[in-house]
């Protein structure tokens, strides 16, 4: 099975502009490709993990990855799939993000002499002349075919600014500018930004004369049709200050039966054959599925030894209740007050409830216990002696902290 079928078995391609010449390319090693991410965080997600992998996948295939960071189009704001206006951020916020972007797509992708590239569209976007962009770049472009794009729609509703409308010639100017740079002749994207992909490859074709060309990337949803790596307590990232090892490997550990054969096709690494294989499971086999692709993903992510660990403290906890290896969370002096700590406050430091009212919530709804003992309490709170051996919290059934000082 040639690198193109193998994507399309595993359930990755969505759409594609030109199926023949895609397939071509990318199975002859010879696509320059790039996929972008706009920086509006600090770190990377579950919702770039499968672009990610795509990248991985297609590098090892001998084709060039392009990583484009948006520290120009971040300045603006994709449309794409919201309701609402992103939140504006600072130069500073923007560029902080992009380094840290760095640092965690290294884990994925070789940027090895030739290999690969990151790039940021800010070094052409931020010096545009305004009066010059819109006569060579904005007559290119129909707003009526611009406002019938499903990206815009979304937003006309509630308000779409024209700071946001400029987006899609943006997202399509990079595809140019990398086209002529790099020689990129390949856009990947999620399902959603297909029209702004469309409208690189038109401008393209307008301008120079040149194809190029753009394939969509299945989005990651689970089997209610919602978006995967959101959790109570918000994102799945893939820093580990922020979501850690442990929960990354208990997120995918506890995924619904209907999607776990889903996700080890598109996100590990697994033979195909090896995975079509597991389509029979049931029962306990099919919680053995759920292992590998919680392991083979924090490998993936955290490394060998941070996903044998996490593991390990799963199998540990759930099976014999110890704390080798469980996440832990550590109380200062300034967590105390007149010497004692409340239980709420707890389960907020450790990130088991994202607010106090929601801890009182778990509380009162007999979904937490200390150290086995349900605690039914709101008041309950807790002397530093109380932490000397261990001090173990749960929420739910598989929400697990070790409390230290």
């Amino acid at each position: 099975m040639e690198l193109y079928e193998e994507l399309v078995a595993r359930g990755l391609i969505a759409q594609v502009t030109n199926e023949e010449e895609i397939k071509k390319l990318i199975n002859t090693g010879k696509a320059t490709f790039y996929i972008g991410f706009d920086p509006t965080a600090d770190s990377l997600h579950v919702g770039h993990f499968m672009a990610l992998c795509l990248m991985k996948r297609l590098q090892e295939g001998g084709n060039k990855p392009i990583a484009l960071v948006g520290g120009g189009t971040g300045m603006i704001g994709d449309p794409s799939g919201r309701t609402d206006m992103r939140l504006m951020m600072t130069k500073e916020t923007i560029d902080h993000n992009c380094e840290c972007f760095k640092k965690q797509m290294s884990r994925f992708i070789d940027f090895s002499e030739g290999k690969a590239l990151m790039v940021n569209n800010a070094d052409w976007l931020m010096d545009l002349n305004y009066i010059e962009f819109i006569r060579d770049i904005g007559s290119q472009f129909s707003v009526n075919k611009m406002l019938a794009a499903e990206c815009y729609k979304q937003r006309l509703e509630r308000g779409l600014n024209f700071l946001e409308f400029n987006y899609m010639l943006m997202q399509s100017y990079d595809f140019l500018m990398l086209y002529e740079k790099y020689g990129c002749n390949l856009e990947f994207g999620g399902d959603d930004q297909w029209s702004n992909m469309l409208g690189g490859t038109e401008l393209i074709r307008k301008k120079l004369g040149k194809d190029a060309h753009a394939m969509t990337i299945t989005l990651l949803l689970n089997s209610e049709g919602k978006k995967m790596g959101k959790t109570a307590k918000g994102a799945v990232w893939l820093d580990p200050n922020k979501t850690s090892p442990f929960d990354f490997y208990q997120y995918w550990r506890n995924v619904d039966d209907k999607d776990v054969i889903k996700c080890l096709k598109m996100l590990t690494f697994l033979p195909i054959e090896e995975i079509q294989a597991m389509e029979v499971w049931e029962g306990a086999e099919l919680n053995k599925a759920k292992e590998i692709l919680a392991y083979e993903l924090t490998k993936l992510v955290h490394g060998e030894e941070e996903a044998e660990k996490a593991q390990s403290a799963a199998k540990n906890i759930f099976s014999a209740g110890s704390s080798e290896n469980m996440p832990e969370t550590s109380l200062s002096d300034e967590d105390f007050v007149d010497g004692k700590v409340d239980l709420i406050g707890i389960l907020v430091k450790a990130g088991l409830v994202k607010s106090r009212s929601e801890g009182r919530r778990a509380i009162e709804q007999g979904g937490v216990v200390v150290n086995d003992e349900k605690i039914v309490d709101v008041y309950a709170s807790y002397t530093k002696d109380a932490f000397g051996a261990d001090f173990i919290v749960r929420r739910g059934k598989k929400n697990f902290r070790k409390i230290t000082l």
